[in-house]
């Protein structure tokens, strides 16, 4: 790994108004001082993945953000505005930082000279940071939703919700300030890769901690969340099974315990979940909320499997891993930006009900707070059968039932 400073930039600059037979000697003479890690074929392979996700990552997410800021149904979730971090994120990702990606594979420099290169591995792994925090905030809502379904409508009151996701993206890029200002390793070009990353300064540098306790911490919070609410949900289950009924119903005695619930307490009837209210004229989210806790769960696995590579490599020390394997991480963690919307809209009816009415006006929004449904009266079938979409309705099924 270069140290910062040693490269170049007045010849770099100089290069830049080359063209022709010159531009392609002195782009020789610089790769014999400083030989490239990849063949021209992965070069290109790269840039190639990096404009395809540009292509496709940047209208995904942005239609996402669209979707879900306009379903009142999805905005009743606390979880959605942690959503719509996470999508801004990967938004910004693929507009602001994969195009510059491409443009240097294809061209095998960096082509937009020192300030940028400054800038680039701060908005790189600044959106990777609030990226891996908005989802470890998902898995902490979900935890909490089943397991202090008590204390949910409190801690999760929208300016509550606000202050969270300002504090996910101060944290995030908070973590390269130290490389930032030079005090802990600095920003600039790695030659051999022509990347624009954290090196190192007086033999020192943030990266390797950076990636391995990024990485490592914020997956065992979310791997001992999603664990959590698996087991209670399977005890749940097993519960309501002993007492002669399916996992997918509430045993009457609980069906009781929610009515007498509800009716002591009418006026929460149809409060948004923010609120503190049962919300969805009182019907219960149990089977909806399970639905976006798998979601979100299949959200983390993908992110696991994107990411654990590129993190064990960087764990290992970037430069002595095999060149290609270490490309091929990189893109699958590029892909990371680009696959979440896919995951929405194959994996939950609500969020392609949102799509569908954001790009064709067609799909009826799901029961909201001011308009309950038929389904969710307060009598024993309607509150087994109750479908609506907010989460504090969900904590008072658990409440009843020990259902997550």
């Amino acid at each position: 790994m270069a140290s910062c400073g040693a490269y170049n930039w007045t010849r770099h600059e100089e290069l830049q108004l080359l063209d022709g037979d010159q531009l392609q000697v002195q782009q020789l003479l610089l790769e014999d001082a400083h030989p490239t890690l990849y063949s021209r074929p992965a070069s290109l392979f790269a840039a190639a993945c990096a404009m395809v996700f540009t292509l496709v990552g940047v209208p995904g997410n942005l239609i996402t953000v669209l979707a879900l800021a306009r379903s009142p149904a999805l905005r009743a979730h606390a979880t959605t505005a942690f959503i719509i971090s996470l999508c801004t994120s990967d938004l910004v990702f693929c507009a602001l930082c994969l195009p510059p990606t491409a443009a240097r594979f294809l061209l095998a420099r960096w082509p937009l000279g020192p300030l940028a290169c400054a800038v680039f591995p701060l908005l790189f792994y600044g959106n990777v940071a609030v990226s891996v925090l908005s989802m470890t905030a998902i898995a902490i809502n979900r935890y909490i939703l089943i397991m202090w379904h008590g204390v949910y409508a409190r801690l999760y009151s929208r300016p509550h919700i606000l202050l969270m996701v300002l504090l996910v993206w101060v944290a995030g890029f908070s973590l390269l300030v130290p490389p930032l200002l030079g005090v802990w390793g600095c920003l600039g070009l790695e030659p051999r890769s022509f990347s624009c990353t954290i090196l190192k300064k007086d033999g020192a540098s943030p990266k390797k901690i950076f990636f391995v306790v990024g990485f490592a911490l914020p997956c065992t919070v979310m791997a001992a969340a999603y664990s959590c609410i698996y087991w209670r949900v399977r005890r749940s289950r097993a519960a309501l099974k002993a007492h002669g009924t399916s996992g997918s119903r509430l045993s009457l005695e609980a069906v009781r315990a929610a009515g007498n619930a509800v009716s002591k307490n009418p006026k929460e009837v149809g409060k948004p979940a923010a609120a503190g209210g049962v919300g969805g004229g009182g019907g219960f989210r149990r089977r909806d909320d399970r639905r976006l806790t798998r979601l979100m769960l299949t959200v983390f696995c993908s992110f696991l499997v994107c990411f654990l590579p590129l993190t064990l490599f960087n764990a290992m020390d970037n430069l002595g891993a095999p060149p290609l394997l270490q490309l091929l991480s990189s893109v699958l963690a590029w892909a990371s930006a680009v696959i979440n919307p896919f995951i929405y809209a194959a994996t939950n009816r609500q969020y392609r009900a949102a799509y569908r009415r954001l790009l064709c006006g067609c799909g009826a929004d799901q029961p909201s707070a001011s308009a309950p449904s038929p389904r969710t009266r307060l009598h024993p079938r309607g509150l087994s059968l109750g479908r609506a979409t907010s989460d504090s309705g969900s904590a008072t099924a658990t409440t009843a039932g020990r259902v997550g």
